[in-house]
This record gives structure tokens, C-alpha cells and sequence, in this order.
């Protein structure tokens, strides 16, 4: 399955990218979350959200081929 990956913040800082393409066997943002976690192991220190075609998902959304995932840092609001 290929997906597009983008980070932001701090995220992109440990990554040291901002925007990848990976084409990885995942079904879900769980699985997607375990992958980054072995390929990144520094995300695991900070708070981030994922996002799915511009979307807030949970860690059992289901993804399908061609997503848009974006990794988002905690934000506030004014």
C-alpha cells in the first residue's frame, strides 16, 4: 500500500524530513503508528495526532491505498 506521509513541528525535527512516500503492508493507523515507532524511535517522546485525508482519525481507522497521513504536534488555538 502506498501512502503519503507529511510531519509537522516537531515531528518533522526527529524525522529529519518533512514528507515521504512509503509503500508499507498496514492496515491500520495502529500499524502505521508501530512501523514509525521502529523506523523513528524518537517519536516516542513526543504527543502527535494523525490525520487522514484531513481528517482526525484513532488508531483503528482503517487505511486504504493512495491516503494522505499527516503526523500533527499538539496545537492551540486563539
Amino acid at each position: 500500500m502506498e501512502l503519503s506521509l507529511n510531519y509537522f513541528g516537531m515531528i518533522a525535527e526527529v524525522t529529519n524530513v518533512q514528507q515521504e512516500k512509503l509503500d508499507i503492508d498496514v492496515k491500520t493507523i495502529n500499524d502505521l503508528k508501530l512501523m514509525l515507532i521502529e523506523k523513528y524511535p524518537a517519536i516516542t517522546k513526543l504527543n502527535y495526532q494523525f490525520a487522514v485525508n484531513q481528517h482526525l482519525v484513532e488508531d483503528s481507522f482503517q487505511l486504504n491505498n493512495g491516503d494522505e497521513i499527516a503526523l500533527l504536534p499538539p496545537f492551540a488555538g486563539g
